[in-house]
C-alpha cells in the first residue's frame, strides 16, 4: 500500500494537474508580493512624508521666533513651547558653533554644549533644510529635521526637531499583516480555484488516456468524451476518428484473413476431392483420369491466379506513395489491351469495340503495368460478365486535363445497392458464376487501387443499354510538363 501511495504521490508532483496548479500559485505569488511591496513602499513614503512635513512646518515656525540667536528671550522660549505643545517633539536650536543655545527637553539640558546631530551637520554646510531617519535608543525609528536660521544671507544657526515616528511604523507594520494574512487568504482560494481548474482541463486528457489504453488492447468502440475547449474537442473528435479507422482497419482485416481462407479452402477442397477419387478408384479409366486431372489443373490455375493478385495488392499497399512513372502513349497501351482481351471476346461472340484506332496522343506520365492491370481487368470484367452475343465498347477522351477511358457493356448490369461494394476486395454479385467465369473478387479492387495512387478516379453507372459502363479517369500529365 505503501509503494502504491508513493507512487501516486510522485505521480502527482510530475502531473500536468500539479504544474498547472504550481505555475497558477507561484504567478499569483509573484504578483501579490510586488503588489504587497509597492503598496508597502507608497505607504511608507506618505506616512513618513507627512510626518516630515508636519516636522518642517514646525521647525519653519520655530525659526521664525528666534529673532536674536546670541539672546534667546523667555517669551520666545515660551512661544516655542506653545508650538510644541501636544507633541512629542524635540526642539534643539544650535549657533553657528553648533552649540545649543535653547534646548526643549529640560532634563537633558544641552544648551552651551556642541550638539552633533547628522541633519544639522547636513542643514550648516548645505544651508538648507534636511532630514534623517535614524534608529533611536529604544530600537524605533526617529525623524530628525534641521532648518537654517538666516541673518541676511547667512546661516548663524539651525533649528532641530526630532520625533519618534513609531506610530507610523505600527501603522505600517499593521498593514503589513493585513497584507500577509490576505495574501495567504488568496493563495489558498486560487490553490482551491487552480484545482478545480486543472482537474477541469486534465479530466478529457485523463479520459483521452484512458480511451487510448482501451484501443491499445483492440477496443475500438470506446469513445473519448468531445467536451472542453476547443481544442480538447478536436482532440477528442481526432481520437474518436483515429479509432473508427483503426476499428474499420481491423475489420477489414479480419474480413481479408476471413475471405483468402475461404477462397483457398474451397480450390484445396476441390484439389483433395479429385486426388481422393483418384486414388480410391481402382483401374480408372484414362478418359475420367484425364478429366479428373483437366480440372484439377484449373483449380491450379485459379490458385495461381489468387496468389498473384494477392501478392499485386500487398505490393500496391506496401508502396502507396511510390510510382515508377515513365512516358507512356496511352493509345497505343490500350489498343494492345484490346488486341490481347479479342480472342476472350470472339470466344463468347463479343463484339469488342474501340473508338482510339487513329488516336494519337502526347505521351503521358504513368507506371505502365499499374495502369494496364486497371484497364485489363475492368475490360476483361466486362467480357466474363456479358452474355454470349454481346457488345463491350471502350473508349478514350480528355476532359479537365484527365484522360478518361470508359468501358461500357450491355450485360445484366449492377443493382444500385451493390455498386458501392463492387470495387471491395473479394466482393463478387454472384459467387457461383464468379467461380465459373474463374474470377477472384480482387480484379476491381486492384483496379482501384491502380487508379488512385496516379491520383485518379474509378466509377460505375448504369448504362442506356441495359448494362453498365465503368470509368477511369487518371491525370494527363505530359513529359514536357516536367510532371
Amino acid at each position: 500500500m505503501l509503494v502504491i501511495t508513493t507512487r501516486k504521490i510522485k505521480g502527482f508532483f510530475h502531473s500536468i494537474r500539479f504544474s498547472l496548479i504550481a505555475t497558477y500559485v507561484v504567478v499569483i505569488l509573484i504578483a501579490i508580493t510586488l503588489l504587497s511591496v509597492y503598496i508597502l513602499g507608497i505607504l511608507t513614503d506618505s506616512f513618513y512624508n507627512t510626518e516630515k512635513v508636519k516636522l518642517f512646518a514646525k521647525a519653519n515656525i520655530v525659526s521664525g521666533l528666534v529673532t536674536d540667536i546670541e539672546n534667546i528671550s523667555d517669551e520666545t522660549q515660551e512661544n516655542i513651547e506653545k508650538t510644541l505643545y501636544g507633541s512629542n517633539m524635540r526642539c534643539i536650536v544650535t549657533g553657528k558653533d553648533l552649540r545649543a543655545v535653547f534646548d526643549s527637553n529640560v532634563d537633558s539640558d544641552l544648551e552651551g554644549k556642541i550638539i552633533i546631530r547628522e541633519a544639522i551637520n547636513k542643514c550648516m554646510a548645505q544651508g538648507e533644510e534636511t532630514y534623517v531617519i535614524s534608529r533611536g535608543v529604544n530600537e524605533t525609528n526617529m525623524l530628525s529635521v534641521a532648518v537654517p536660521l538666516m541673518k541676511g544671507s547667512k546661516t548663524v544657526g539651525a533649528v532641530y526637531l526630532a520625533e519618534s515616528i513609531a506610530s507610523a511604523d505600527a501603522e505600517i507594520s499593521d498593514i503589513r499583516r493585513n497584507l500577509i494574512v490576505f495574501a495567504i487568504i488568496t493563495i489558498v482560494l486560487i490553490a482551491m480555484l487552480s484545482l478545480v481548474l486543472a482537474v477541469m482541463t486534465t479530466e478529457p486528457i485523463d479520459n483521452f488516456i484512458s480511451v487510448s489504453k482501451e484501443i491499445s488492447k483492440g477496443n475500438f468502440n470506446v469513445k473519448a468524451k468531445e467536451k472542453g475547449t476547443t481544442e480538447l474537442v478536436e482532440m477528442a473528435k481526432a481520437l474518436n476518428y483515429m479509432s473508427q479507422e483503426l476499428g474499420d482497419f481491423e475489420q477489414n482485416r479480419k474480413k481479408f484473413v476471413s475471405d483468402v481462407s475461404h477462397e483457398l479452402k474451397t480450390p484445396l477442397a476441390t484439389i483433395k476431392l479429385i486426388c481422393d477419387s483418384i486414388v480410391t478408384t481402382d483401374n480408372p479409366d484414362p478418359d475420367m483420369l484425364r478429366e479428373f486431372l483437366s480440372d484439377l489443373s484449373d483449380e491450379v490455375d485459379r490458385l495461381t491466379r489468387l496468389v498473384e493478385r494477392l501478392l499485386t495488392l500487398t505490393k500496391m499497399d506496401a508502396n502507396q506513395k511510390n510510382i515508377e512513372t515513365a512516358p507512356v502513349d496511352f493509345a497505343v497501351m490500350l489498343k494492345a489491351i484490346a488486341r490481347k482481351l479479342a480472342p476472350n471476346a470472339h470466344a463468347k461472340n463479343i463484339m469488342l469495340t474501340t473508338d482510339f484506332e487513329d488516336t494519337t496522343l502526347e505521351p503521358v506520365m504513368l507506371d505502365y503495368d499499374k495502369i494496364w492491370e486497371a484497364v485489363y481487368n475492368v475490360t476483361d470484367n466486362a467480357i466474363k460478365y456479358t452474355p454470349e452475343g454481346g457488345m463491350v465498347r471502350m473508349g478514350l477522351g480528355i476532359k479537365n486535363q484527365m484522360l478518361v477511358v470508359t468501358i461500357e457493356d450491355n450485360g445484366p448490369g449492377i443493382p444500385d445497392e451493390e455498386k458501392e461494394h463492387i470495387f471491395d476486395r473479394f466482393y463478387r454479385l454472384d459467387d457461383s458464376r464468379a467461380r465459373d467465369t474463374g474470377g477472384t473478387g480482387l480484379g476491381l479492387a486492384i483496379a482501384k487501387e491502380a487508379v488512385m495512387l496516379h491520383g485518379g478516379e474509378i466509377s460505375v453507372k448504369d448504362a442506356r443499354s441495359g448494362g453498365s459502363i465503368f470509368t477511369i479517369a487518371i491525370p494527363y500529365l505530359r513529359e514536357s510538363t516536367g510532371a
